[in-house]
């Protein structure tokens, strides 16, 4: 049975940082991409970060570039995402997710674009809450 549990979440002032963590088991997923999501409270669910589990490229939205960073750890079966100066809009439910679509590699920009759409992604987790005070 796959299951993706997260952990790490909690209360912080802003300026402050969390690492979230995303327990993976039940299925290799070395072959697959890891994201990250949120969903503020009355809010529909945005996209936050995505990485391949073993490569070495990730992908980040707008609101969190520069900030946040996703990375995989093979040997604890685990997905992180650091999250650093912290913003009262960053409060939300952050869920990891993994999808098997490929990232579009764009040659003039030198870049890889992973999905930051929901349905790409087929495994979720139960999510974890982060509440950022100013």
């Amino acid at each position: 049975q796959v299951q993706l549990v997260e952990s790490g979440g909690g209360s912080v002032q802003a300026g402050g940082s969390l690492r979230l963590c995303c327990a993976a088991s039940g299925r290799t997923f070395r072959n697959y991409i890891m994201g990250w999501f949120r969903q503020a409270a009355g809010k529909e669910r945005n996209f936050v970060a995505a990485k391949g589990w073993s490569a070495n490229t990730s992908y980040y939205s707008d609101f969190v570039k520069g900030r946040f960073t996703i990375s995989t750890d093979n040997v604890k079966n685990t997905v992180y995402l650091q999250m650093n100066n912290l913003r009262p809009e960053d409060t939300a439910i952050y869920y990891c997710a993994a999808g098997l679509d490929l990232p579009y590699y764009d040659s003039h920009r030198k870049t890889y674009y992973y999905s930051d759409s929901g349905a790409s992604y087929v495994y979720w987790g139960q999510g974890t809450q982060v509440t950022v005070s100013s």
